[in-house]
């Protein structure tokens, strides 16, 4: 019997409060008013900017339903809504593209108007675009995250902030490119532009900070250093591509001297990974003094400020940040989808355990403990 035009009764994981584990309750979930899309989640990541609001790190409206990294089926399409249809396997866009306000019309952002993640300088709405939500719970309104929402089995997004992908794509893989490989790889070759031969480092070597190491090898990079603090992850960082593997505990000096002492003068391009500010500084001061590029890929607390000497910047160094790697969402999404399908690169060792949806308490304690990589939950 179809669901399309009724309520359904699924599973979520409800954030009810910061600092409490996520509760496996039951939600309605309403039917897509005009463009909008009810999607069935197959299967959804567990990113650290995730944990980021359980911590209380980040402002956000409680209480919500987290996840935005995510891959599904369309169940059914609200009215006006003509390039998806129920059966379309999809990717949810934490940052929706919709194609007509100055960011979506520059070749050169990928951040829309319409986003709920940088309103306001972060302020979060956590509502659809008419200002309402479509889940409620024990008969109370539960907000969204950032335009996703994927930690339920069912959820309803804005067409602007889904893409179609390829009917060929496995879903509990291709569900990082909903967040974690995309900012990674496209911090590389998309952000920084990655030359051939060049010298990278990576500040952060988790399922992000790897992706980024994937971007560096298949934009030619020489030499790529992974730094970290756990040095249990060098292991697999050089599988993906680090040549060499260096940790900060191991040195007496600032790790941007052993950095700059390491590659005459400084890397080419430099990586921040983590949301850690002095960790920024420290990137931002090991890349060349005069041709120096860093990128800011982690998500500091919403109260972070940075300072630098701005003599950093005069001599020629650049600091840029990357929010998704770069990449337009509606746009660029199926095709990197495409280029996994056609082995143009392979992330499939970033997941490090699968585990039922029910057991989302105990993937976030994984990744707290520095165990995983990527935990992948199915319903």
């Amino acid at each position: 019997m179809s669901t399309a035009g009724q309520v359904i009764k699924c599973k979520a994981a409800v954030c009810w409060a910061p600092k409490q584990p996520l509760s496996i309750e039951e939600i309605e979930v309403a039917p897509p008013k005009a463009h909008e899309v009810r999607i069935k989640i197959v299967a959804t990541g567990v990113c650290r900017s995730d944990d980021h609001v359980i911590s209380g790190a980040l402002d956000v409206k409680f209480p919500l339903i987290l996840g935005h990294e995510a891959a599904g089926i369309v169940e059914s399409v609200g009215e006006g809504v003509t390039d998806l249809k129920p059966g379309d396997k999809v990717i949810p866009l934490f940052m929706p593209q919709c194609g007509k306000c100055r960011c979506c019309v520059n070749p050169d952002s990928n951040l829309c108007y319409k986003n709920d993640f940088l309103n306001s300088l972060g302020k979060y709405n956590g509502v659809l675009l008419d200002n309402t939500t479509r889940f409620t719970c024990k008969g109370k309104p539960v907000h969204n995250f950032v335009t996703s929402s994927t930690f339920s089995e069912y959820t309803v997004v804005d067409e602007i902030a889904v893409a179609k992908i390829h009917q060929d794509a496995p879903l509990d893989k291709v569900c990082l490119i909903g967040c974690g490989f995309s900012t990674g790889y496209g911090s590389a070759v998309n952000t920084a532009k990655v030359k051939p031969g060049s010298t990278c480092a990576v500040f952060g070597l988790g399922g992000v900070g790897l992706s980024v190491i994937i971007g560096c090898k298949v934009a030619g990079a020489s030499r790529i250093i992974a730094v970290d603090l756990n040095s249990d992850k060098f292991a697999k960082a050089k599988e993906f591509g680090a040549t060499e593997c260096i940790n900060p505990k191991d040195y007496d000096r600032p790790i941007d001297e052993v950095l700059t002492e390491m590659t005459e003068d400084g890397v080419d391009y430099a990586f921040e990974v983590i949301g850690n500010t002095g960790v920024m500084q420290s990137a931002f001061k090991s890349t060349h003094f005069g041709c120096g590029k860093t990128v800011i890929v982690g998500l500091a607390p919403s109260t972070a400020t940075i300072t630098f000497d701005p003599m950093l910047v005069l001599t020629g160094r650049v600091l840029t940040g990357a929010f998704f790697g770069g990449w337009k969402g509606k746009d660029d999404v199926p095709k990197i989808v495409s280029d996994y399908i056609n082995n143009k690169f392979e992330f499939d060792g970033l997941i490090t355990h699968r585990l039922p949806f029910e057991k989302i308490n105990e993937a976030f304690e994984l990744l707290r403990k520095g165990e995983s990589i990527r935990t992948v939950l199915s319903f």
